[in-house]
């Protein structure tokens, strides 16, 4: 017996009401795999989207939001969110994620052939405590299998966002795509480009987070080998997929540009997985126009700008990506001088420990190398030396104060202490306030000329 805890109110609701109520998709699927839940409480009836709601405030719950076209209603029990539809069958504009036009039916096998996968396609009946299984969902969901609720060519080519759910899903389950799954994906990967930027974004970030879904271990690698299989990636991150076949230097690399930057990410933390993703997102560019990968940072930067841009990703993530990928290659040979690692350390220290990260992830894809990174254990050296000697990381520890520079303008004052905190950076004995004063006197004196 399926063993899904349902809510008391939903059990309420199923009762009171006219008409069969199911619980569908993921946390049928979920629990019929052995999953953890994920709490996503999609339900769905042959009833309208007034009755339905109507029934559902009598018994309690808020109704959000009712969308008589679409047969929609957004409603919360005060701790869970749910989404009801109305049994229906959709018709697409070929790859858009929105349908043209919305059929209502009594019919739950019509119903179910509308959806992306026959795993998702399972229903769970409230009051009878039973399973409707109208397109032999069950038997995928017990092969970990993932096929088309009808010819994968016609699901991919209604709606161009399954082809990242299809990898989204695959990566965060561990559930392997059916070889006419992939390969319909694969033909009708072009009709990404019918989706929103927006939407895009979202479930590329899901996909770089599968792994803490359901806690499956390198799991967003999965699905990002997924979308490279499918071609999809060469469609929402061509900059990214021009580095497939590239040739790195067999003594540092084991696997292309591509491969690499796949692996820095499958082996990064979560806070820097587009950071990994995209740290050397420069080299196909200067490869191809210079036959060497020199300056591949700074184009990166530019690239990852541009991409992050064209899928808008919030500011100051951009920012961030940004600043990452142009420092990534700082002291890749361990060979820079301790001051100039200090004042890197210094000037960036809002964002060091991701630095720590990309730089880490950066070494383990080379060679699938999970040991520290030799310049790591060098840089590690010297912070402990300059927490040691009271060395200033912001400008909150700099022992002097923008008011008490009283000969230097109000408008360039945080210039001058922006050079003083750099200035201290290489000997912590310096950042006492009598021997900066003096020093932005001669930093003043410098301006001036």
């Amino acid at each position: 017996m399926i063993q899904i805890q349902i809510p008391e109110k939903l059990k309420a609701l199923a009762v009171r009401a006219d008409f069969p109520l199911y619980v569908v998709g993921g946390t049928v699927r979920d629990a019929l795999a052995g999953l953890p839940s994920s709490q996503d409480w999609d339900i769905c009836a042959p009833a309208d989207a007034e009755h339905f709601s109507a029934l559902a405030q009598e018994s309690g719950f808020t109704v959000n939001g009712v969308y008589k076209n679409t047969g929609t209603v957004n409603l919360t029990d005060g701790e869970r969110k749910y989404e009801f539809t109305s049994f229906r069958t959709d018709v697409y504009r070929r790859g858009e994620h929105a349908p043209s036009k919305v059929t209502f039916t009594k019919d739950i096998a019509t119903d179910a052939r509308r959806r992306d996968f026959k795993c998702n396609a399972v229903y769970y009946d409230v009051a009878k405590e039973t399973i409707e299984d109208p397109l032999g969902g069950v038997k995928d969901i017990e092969q970990r299998s993932l096929s088309t609720t009808r010819e994968a060519d016609e699901v991919f080519s209604e709606d161009g966002l399954r082809l990242m759910r299809l990898a989204r899903q695959a990566a965060q389950t561990g559930f392997v795509p059916t070889l006419e799954c992939i390969f319909g994906a694969k033909f009708n990967a072009a009709l990404i480009a019918k989706i929103s930027p927006e939407r895009i974004y979202a479930e590329l970030q899901l996909i770089l987070h599968a792994d803490e879904k359901y806690g499956r271990q390198y799991a967003h690698y999965e699905g990002l080998k997924l979308l490279e299989g499918t071609d999809v990636l060469n469609y929402i991150l061509p900059e990214l997929a021009a580095g497939k076949g590239l040739p790195q230097r067999k003594d540092f690399h084991d696997h292309d540009v591509l491969e690499h930057s796949l692996r820095a990410c499958k082996y990064s933390d979560r806070q820097v997985r587009l950071s990994a993703l995209l740290h050397d997102v420069g080299k196909p560019a200067v490869y191809n126009a210079e036959g060497h990968y020199h300056g591949h940072d700074a184009a990166g930067e530019k690239l990852a700008r541009d991409i992050l841009e064209r899928l808008k990703a919030p500011k100051k993530l951009t920012d961030t990506v940004c600043r990452l990928v142009a420092l990534h290659m700082y002291d890749l040979d361990g060979k820079a001088k301790e001051n100039k690692v200090r004042r890197l350390i210094v000037a960036n220290y809002d964002i060091y420990p991701l630095l720590r990260l990309v730089k880490q992830a950066d070494y383990s894809g080379c060679k699938d190398d999970l040991n520290l990174c030799p310049t790591l254990q060098k840089w590690d050296g010297i912070v402990k030396k300059m927490q040691e000697e009271g060395v200033p990381f912001s400008l909150k520890q700099l022992a002097l104060r923008g008011d008490a520079l009283e000969n230097v303008p109000p408008y360039r004052r945080g210039k001058i202490l922006h050079k003083l905190l750099l200035w201290a950076a290489c000997d912590g004995s310096l950042n006492n306030e009598k021997t900066l004063k003096k020093q932005a006197e001669t930093f003043l004196e410098e301006s001036d000329d």
